[in-house]
């Protein structure tokens, strides 16, 4: 057995981590731009703490919060603009804020850079520091050294990834995602255990890649459960829902995603269905190939869950796509941007997965 992994991210988890690690963030300048979206940080309290916890340590800033969700080449390339004289980023908020940040410290860093050349992965200067504090629990971009980005002109979503992706610092505390409403609570769930479940049947997954599975799993599976209760969601639930997010975080930074996601970004895309909520549209077929072409880890898995039908039954109920419907020539029409090679996440998942694969089952989105 052989592996590589590589995961320098510092995690600092816990209540009131911002406040009490405020040092943490002196460490990396004097001066920094906090890149978020309109409202998620202020009703979450991150903001209003990270912003005491600059005044603190002397450390002046500004703000950006012009983030959208799936965020915008154009948008994270002008926040860059404006941190041109920072000595580091802060990203706050949901997924879409801090994948922009790890963007906005590698344009700060480079001014030359077109937003688009960033997908080329070729510059001269290294991105500047960025501390990240989240504010759901689904993402994991607080440990991964990965940002996924939206085209401007094709309005297709492309991830980049590298050493230079990951933050100098997460601040990881679960009070934050207290305000997320119900909706957001559920799909963000659900994308915290995609990224559990599609790494863990990837190849990469054995050793200790496996371990940050099987401790994240069942946890959050059980956190499915109570969410498809309804009713009001408990401080408790929430604070293991986030715990979760994270180690499925790390999963994926060790052995990245299957077909669901890049599948999911067509539903995102052309439907503004939420990211989470996208990939576990395709929890079905996929827990089904893996049963198929991975039958052995198939029966591990669905030990931390429960039987197939009941797993699929389950995330099915919890994942709301309203009345969109996918007709065969559209699917087509969708598959012919994996025309000239397919994603690595086709590669990587189980039997692995063709082009003509995945076109029939974008076609069978609700349609049975």
């Amino acid at each position: 057995m052989t592996f590589n992994v590589y995961m320098p991210a510092r995690c600092i988890y816990g209540k009131n981590a911002v406040i009490e690690n405020s040092q943490a963030l002196a460490s990396l300048g004097k001066r920094c731009l906090i890149v978020t979206g309109k409202s998620s940080a202020k009703q979450s309290g991150a903001l209003g703490d990270v912003c005491s916890a600059l005044e603190k340590e002397g450390v002046k800033y500004a703000v950006f919060d012009s983030i959208p969700s799936n965020p915008l080449l154009s948008a994270c390339h002008e926040a860059g603009k404006a941190a041109r004289e920072a000595d580091f980023i802060v990203g706050i908020g949901g997924g879409s804020p801090l994948d922009a940040a790890k963007a906005v410290a590698i344009y700060a860093a480079n001014p030359d850079l077109s937003p688009a050349d960033i997908y080329k992965r070729a510059y001269e200067n290294a991105p500047l520091p960025v501390a990240l504090v989240g504010t759901t629990a689904g993402t994991g971009s607080e440990v991964t050294g990965v940002s996924v980005l939206t085209n401007d002109e094709t309005g297709a979503k492309k991830s980049i990834s590298g050493p230079d992706c990951y933050a100098a610092v997460s601040f990881c505390d679960p009070k934050y995602t207290y305000s997320v409403p119900e909706g957001q609570t559920v799909s963000t769930a659900l994308d915290a255990f995609a990224h559990a479940t599609e790494g863990f049947f990837t190849a990469k997954c054995e050793g200790a890649e496996r371990l940050f599975a099987e401790k994240c799993i069942p946890e959050l599976y059980s956190c499915l459960k109570e969410l498809a209760k309804g009713g009001e969601i408990s401080e408790e639930l929430r604070d293991r829902l986030y715990y979760g997010s994270i180690y499925a975080g790390l999963v994926i930074n060790a052995c990245g995603t299957a077909f669901p996601h890049p599948l999911g970004y067509v539903l995102t895309e052309n439907y503004g269905v939420p990211h989470g909520t996208a990939c576990a549209a395709f929890y079905s077929p996929f827990i089904d190939r893996c049963a198929r072409f991975a039958p052995e880890k198939a029966e591990s898995y669905f030990a931390m869950t429960a039987d197939r039908q009941s797993a699929k039954a389950l995330i099915s109920s919890l994942t709301r796509l309203g009345d969109i419907k996918i007709s065969k020539e559209q699917a087509e029409k969708y598959s012919e941007r994996w025309a000239s090679a397919l994603p690595r996440n086709f590669l990587a998942s189980p039997g692995s997965l063709t082009r003509e694969e995945a076109a029939k089952i974008l076609s069978q989105v609700n349609n049975g």
